[in-house]
């Protein structure tokens, strides 16, 4: 073959780029063209191709893409990509990278593989489909849920709009509760229609699947036909997106999966039962191909509004070019340029100003596929399985980030290799004034400003209408065990695992109720950090004898930080009563891990009394501790503020972990998730020495990451975690490069101190004092990653940053900060890893 056909062909493949390969070639751009534009039917693809310098984009950045995937499949962050960029309508970058599939065989990854999109769906083909039913006048953005689904038992959940719904704003859960068994539609409507709100409607961005499992299903009561129908023919068909569809059958042959990216190997899951897998009998693996990954859309049948649509990256050009075309391509109108304009209008979905569009992601912590440059105002969406689509209407630019970072075992991560292309992308663009790209964030930024004093006192209006009663009186787990008379633990000898903080409403200690029951033996007690009255700071504890109850007192905090077998033998329950702080590196979790670690040893049941998480048990911030780090003072591979109690952490471990405990937790009466401490009705007993306090708790989880470093935290102070500072740190300075961060909840004071204890004692401090003004917005992790990232800049021969990766638990995270990143750039490159959290967290929550 001449080399003009072998180089057309190596670019029709996704094997060069256009741009690369020209370098003066007419004849062969001209050949290529025409090959490419034959290809159009086989390959799905009818966007025209044109060299980077022709369509006003710069080759030589756009080269900067291979290197940087190529290096992070090389670091196994996924097995391979398709990237697509597309600019003034025509396709300027369309690469294949690595490998479609390692297991069982390894295939090389091609452009026109097709890969499950994962939550594309939401907005590929629920949204579009809502928002033609909305322009046809078949319903409107105001109406509420109960005009479509009446069957809804929950009252506050009927009158979610249809608004709420593309902006998850509806209070609904993340997810269905994966431990509730049910399959197809009417299994789901089962679930829906009892589905509770867990907040109110409206005041809140709480992504969820449910939000679009319901537009689906309204989809389908008003126009007859389920979603996948409606998307077929009113968006996939016009549009010529022949290789986009939901994939309804999930056992289709090797034959017809063949350009399908598996996605995991689900071997030993019990979420996708009852079909036909690509996999090895002698090893048991089972990898998907073909068919959805998400759970809840598999068990669905595969169509589902959330996830279960595949597709290419040339259909996805073709479909992200109609909405820069106002909703017309080829000829054809899919929707009216007022509709997407509408659709891309940004919304403020909380207090402190987030956006999202309809359906689409606009600014917000998901945004990160944005990358660093495309301006405010631009939009896009991510999908789970590693998929992802960005769109700039001021370039006319879109970036489709395409891979199966799943495949094989689910511990891919994207994040930051899909927000670094899509900032190469942006700044590939020579075409496009900077000026132009300024005005749109001004307009973007006027918009979203003017929006966000009404978003909150809509939201103060609806919290307040929705609050608990003020006299609410929340019971822990000691207090229903009372209530219910110690049935639980009738007749049985039990060690009870406690400290000060186990105690009931009246204040007395879970060790002299227990002692006291009748129908219950107490013959033994353990203690963690701080001992068993809470009042030891020190490395060690040796074993003691409790005054009271002249039980022995094994300590968990000395030689050896397990109970013995010697000391279970007798026993024939172990009881855990301690309150936690809801941060991970406080090491009652890690106590409780190794407790039921020794009782499924001695096949002993755990009985774990519940307490609420006194920060709340709604918002989870930082990075998620690296697997390889664990210790005692990072139990399990969770973020920084996990928002779960000790009970919902205690099931979590024990099934993640594999601990295989006999775990019953003792729940509270009374709580519910978005409950601070100080709305339970309860006595704050200090849970450690410097725990002195709810604000002190508040800050623990950002403030407590700098207390291994060489700066005081304030031990030793009489306000511990509310002050940092440091002999050689000039107060007024980093105060000034904090406040100027404006984050939202929080100032910056500049103080001097001397603390009498720890790091620096007797020295005296400059430093800052850490005053929240608004917990409801203010984040704890981002500030402490914030003061991180001031002390690394104003600080750098001073600040020890080595040992800040000791309570962080994150080598990536920890290496970025070296190297200067932000704090908002770090929680980016950790929102990934926090997203999958919430997916795994939310089958083990016990409250609502």
């Amino acid at each position: 073959m001449p080399n003009f056909l072998k180089t057309a062909t190596a670019i029709i493949r996704g094997e060069r780029d256009p741009g690369q390969a020209a370098h003066g070639l007419s004849l062969c751009l001209a050949i290529c063209c025409l090959l490419f534009a034959a290809s159009s039917t086989l390959l799905g693809q009818s966007l025209p191709l044109a060299s980077p310098q022709a369509a006003g984009m710069d080759a030589a950045k756009l080269a900067e893409i291979e290197p940087i995937v190529n290096k992070a499949i090389g670091d196994k962050a996924l097995p391979g990509a398709v990237v697509l960029i597309g600019h003034n309508g025509k396709v300027v970058y369309r690469r294949a990278f690595g490998s479609r599939s390692l297991v069982p065989n390894v295939e090389k990854m091609t452009v026109d593989t097709i890969f499950d999109l994962a939550s594309l769906t939401k907005v590929v083909a629920t949204t579009t489909s809502v928002l033609k039913l909305i322009e046809d006048g078949k319903i409107r953005l105001n109406d509420t849920i109960g005009m479509y689904i009446p069957e809804i038992e929950d009252a506050q959940a009927k009158r979610v709009t249809i608004r709420e719904l593309l902006t998850h704003t509806t209070g609904y859960a993340p997810d269905f509760d994966l431990g509730v068994k049910w399959s197809g539609r009417e299994g789901m409507l089962g679930a829906l229609y009892k589905e509770k709100l867990r907040g109110p409607s409206g005041v809140k961005f709480v992504y969820s699947d449910i939000n679009f499992i319901v537009l689906a299903e309204i989809v389908q009561r008003v126009s007859g036909k389920s979603v996948n129908v409606f998307a077929h023919d009113n968006i996939f068909k016009p549009l010529g997106m022949a290789n986009t569809d939901f994939q309804t059958d999930l056992d289709l042959s090797p034959q017809a999966a063949a350009r399908y990216a598996p996605t995991e190997n689900i071997r030993g899951q019990n979420n996708y039962l009852g079909s036909k897998f690509e996999g090895d009998e002698k090893t048991g693996d089972r990898i998907l191909r073909g068919a959805v990954h998400d759970p809840t859309a598999y068990r669905m049948g595969g169509v589902a509004g959330h996830a279960g649509l595949f597709s290419t990256a040339d259909d996805l050009a073709i479909f992200c070019q109609m909405l820069l075309n106002g909703g017309r391509s080829n000829g054809r109108r899919i929707l009216s340029p007022a509709t997407v304009s509408r659709m891309t209008q940004p919304i403020v979905v909380s207090e402190r100003g987030d956006t999202r569009g309809l359906g689409w992601d606009i600014d917000t912590q998901f945004s990160s596929n944005r990358g660093e440059l495309f301006p405010l105002g631009s939009f896009g969406h991510t999908g789970f399985t590693g998929t992802s689509i960005w769109i700039d209407r001021v370039s006319q630019t879109f970036v489709i980030f395409l891979s199966n970072r799943v495949h094989p075992d689910g511990k891919g991560n994207v994040t930051p290799l899909r927000a670094k292309v899509a900032t190469i992308a942006a700044a590939a663009v020579t075409d496009t004034p900077i000026e132009k790209w300024k005005a749109a964030e001004a307009e973007y930024s006027a918009k979203a400003a003017a929006q966000i004093p009404l978003f909150r006192e809509h939201s103060d209006g609806a919290k307040s209408s929705a609050s608990l009663p003020k006299q609410v009186q929340v019971m822990n787990g000691i207090d229903v065990l009372e209530r219910t008379n110690f049935k639980l633990l009738d007749g049985m000898k039990v060690g009870l695992v406690t400290n000060h903080t186990g105690r009931d409403l009246s204040g007395k200690l879970t060790t002299d109720i227990l002692a006291e029951a009748p129908n219950v033996k107490l013959v033994a007690l353990f203690s963690p950090e701080h001992g068993i009255r809470g009042e030891l700071d020190q490395e060690k504890i040796e074993d003691a004898k409790d005054p009271k109850t002249g039980l022995p007192v094994y300590s968990l905090y000395g030689e050896t930080r397990r109970p013995k077998p010697e000391q279970l033998a007798g026993l024939d329950a172990i009881v855990y009563d301690i309150q936690d702080i809801g941060t991970r590196f406080y090491t009652y979790t890690a106590t409780l891990r190794n407790v039921m670690e020794e009782a499924a040893k001695a096949g002993k049941p755990v009985y774990v009394l519940d307490r609420p998480d006194p920060i709340n048990g709604e918002n989870v911030e930082g990075p998620i501790a690296d697997a390889d780090k664990l210790s005692f003072i990072a139990a399990h591979t969770v973020p920084v503020r996990y928002g779960m109690t000790i009970g919902e952490f205690a099931k979590m471990i024990n099934e993640e972990r594999k601990i295989g405990a006999d775990l019953r937790v003792v729940e509270m009466s009374g709580w519910s998730r978005r409950m601070w401490f100080d709305e339970t009705g309860q006595t704050w007993v200090n849970p450690s020495p410097n725990m002195r306090s709810l604000t002190e708790a508040t800050l623990y989880p950002g403030i407590g990451l700098l207390e291994t470093t060489n700066v005081s935290v304030g031990r030793g102070t009489d306000t511990p975690f509310e002050v940092v500072g440091a002999p050689w740190i000039d107060g007024r300075v980093l105060a000034a490069e904090l406040n100027a961060l404006g984050l939202n909840g929080v100032r910056f004071v500049p103080v001097r101190f001397t603390p009498k204890a720890s790091v620096h004692k007797d020295v005296e401090c400059g430093g800052i004092n850490i005053v929240i003004t608004d917990r409801a917005v203010f984040n704890s992790v981002r500030t402490g990653l914030s003061i991180a990232a001031a002390l690394r800049k104003l600080y750098p021969n001073d600040w020890q940053i080595e040992r800040f990766g000791r309570l962080l638990v994150n080598a990536e995270i920890l290496a970025r900060l070296g190297s200067g990143a932000s704090a908002d750039d770090l929680l980016k490159l950790a929102e990934g890893g926090r997203s999958e959290f919430l997916r795994r967290r939310w089958r083990y929550l016990l409250y609502k």
